[in-house]
């Protein structure tokens, strides 16, 4: 039989608090929505909306992991100081208006007002176990927030302008 660890696991630890912004003071989930903007400001000069797609999916892959992982530890359902979700949904509400920097304050705002709010579904998304249910809402609150920028972006006539995935 194995003893319980007595030190937090560290790169889950790392991950899961966005290299740290999870322990800033105040509300940590806003603190890891900004710390996950000058990420995706890179990797998009670097690869596109294609590299954001797929470092969404890493954030998610490696978020379901490192919150689980953290929360098993810590014995909560959901530790406040994890903000690897807000990570991958910020950067699913960029999505759609990646080469355009002028919307990632509108996806911002939306972004954190559907993750507070929790529109339905995404409330009952919090029930499916572990890192998934921590990571599950935020992925819906980002895709939530990349559409509600988009039409924006539509609406104020500015979408035809902004290069996507699609062409």
């Amino acid at each position: 039989m194995t003893e319980p660890a007595t030190e937090e696991p560290r790169l889950a630890r790392l991950l899961a608090t966005w290299f740290g912004a999870g322990d800033l003071p105040g509300a940590p989930g806003t603190w890891g929505s900004l710390a996950a903007i000058p990420f995706a400001v890179i990797i998009v000069l670097l690869g596109g909306q294609y590299l954001l797609a797929v470092f969404v999916l890493i954030a998610f892959i490696a978020g379901v992991w490192a919150s689980g992982k953290l929360a098993a530890f810590h014995r909560m359902e959901d530790p406040q100081r994890v903000v690897i979700d807000e990570v991958a949904g910020q950067w699913l509400a960029i999505l759609p208006v990646a080469f355009d920097w002028r919307y990632y304050v509108i996806a911002f705002v939306l972004f954190r007002f559907l993750d507070i709010t929790k529109p339905w579904p995404l409330k009952n998304f919090e029930r499916m176990p572990g890192g998934l249910g921590i990571m599950a809402d935020d992925i819906g609150a980002g895709v939530y927030a990349g559409i509600l920028t988009w039409l924006i972006a539509l609406w104020l006539g500015t979408a035809g302008n902004i290069p996507t995935l699609f062409g």
